[in-house]
């Protein structure tokens, strides 16, 4: 599951547009956040299929569990799957159901999850993961809203929403093949794209608090900890290919090693912390999309350029000032400013 936050307290938003908008477990004050929240609040009114893309690990499904959640089949069920989890021979009798004897093994009648999702809302995970063969038939179980199970023939008519998600692009799924474009442009009624946290990094610390805040909750014995400055910059430097996912499961490792209530460079994942790194600095369109404006821009591009000669340079700042064609007065004039200092030794064992 791409997991955002897990769900627990209801974070409302204030100010951003979205107030009364219930988003429980989903946490961050990003443009490109509120962005994705207000579609969600609107699209929440309606029964449009909605399809969800992004990365692994930003999100999709806590976005669509509040699209149900705030929506009139609230209080019908939410059926999750992954299609991309289930064999595609299972695929279509987990979905459909299937009758007594319809295949080997098929010992009873059972019914699918479509069913179980009347009038509720079916979300369908990993959509790009389905076979062409099955896709055919989702598209006339979404087009009519019937279907027959799996050896059986009669027909089973439910009220339903889809929500689908995808971390594929299933436009070039199309042009190779392998995803229908009737069933893309069904399903893509209303998209919905959610920004890498790369691309939204003014959300990382607002995260990293939300995932201590539920640990308080789970464990009587567990306090806050604090990142040092260096720590917050290791953080925004980095790209996180995992998403939040990953993000999560730094904080809850950092929670376990770290019994210090502040936490140090040194204390962050080596990923994260290695210098030879070739992204130091957030992305052209991280800046855009989160609204940075031009002087914090060009400053943490600066503070990206001196850590990185101080790191090459064993934090030698004569030399550090020479890779950087400055003066080493002028090199130790923006340390003082920038609060640049040097990260602390790791302990030995």
């Amino acid at each position: 599951m791409a997991a955002m936050a897990s769900e627990k307290p209801v974070v409302q938003d204030e100010g951003d547009g979205n107030k009364g908008f219930d988003r429980s477990g989903i946490a961050g004050e990003s443009k490109g956040l509120f962005r994705v929240l207000d579609t969600a609040r609107k699209v929440a009114k309606s029964d449009s299929s909605v399809l969800i893309t992004g990365e692994s690990g930003t999100g999709k499904e806590l976005i669509a569990r509040a699209i149900h959640r705030n929506s009139g089949r609230r209080d019908g069920p939410m059926v999750i799957i992954n299609c991309g989890a289930i064999p595609g021979e299972l695929l279509e009798s987990e979905l459909f159901g299937h009758e007594k004897g319809a295949f080997t093994g098929a010992h009873r009648s059972r019914i699918g999850r479509f069913e179980i999702a009347d009038k509720g809302t079916m979300f369908l995970d990993e959509i790009g993961d389905m076979s062409p063969d099955l896709q055919v038939k989702l598209l006339r179980a979404i087009q009519e809203r019937k279907f027959e199970r799996v050896g059986g023939t009669q027909t089973i008519a439910v009220d339903i929403r889809v929500i689908s998600a995808t971390n594929k692009d299933l436009v070039e799924a199309i042009q190779k093949g392998g995803f229908r474009e009737d069933l893309y442009y069904r399903l893509n009624v209303i998209p919905l794209h959610i920004l890498p946290l790369r691309e939204r990094r003014e959300d990382i610390f607002p995260l990293t608090r939300y995932f201590q805040d539920n640990m308080v909750v789970r464990r009587d014995d567990y306090q806050i900890k604090q990142f040092s400055d260096q720590a917050k910059q290791a953080l925004m430097h980095y790209e996180w290919p995992g998403n939040i996912r990953e993000l999560e499961n730094m904080v809850e490792r950092l929670s376990v090693l770290v019994e210090e209530v502040d936490i140090q460079v040194h204390d962050l994942p080596e990923c994260i912390t290695s210098v030879s790194s070739h992204h130091t600095i957030p992305s052209v369109s991280s800046i855009f999309n989160n609204g940075i404006g031009f002087n914090e821009a060009v400053d943490l591009y600066q503070r990206s350029l001196i850590s990185h000669a101080l790191n090459e340079s064993g934090w030698v700042k004569a030399r550090a000032a020479e890779m950087l064609k400055i003066n080493r007065t002028t090199l130790v004039e923006k340390l003082k400013k920038m609060h640049i200092k040097p990260e602390m030794e790791t302990p030995i064992f």
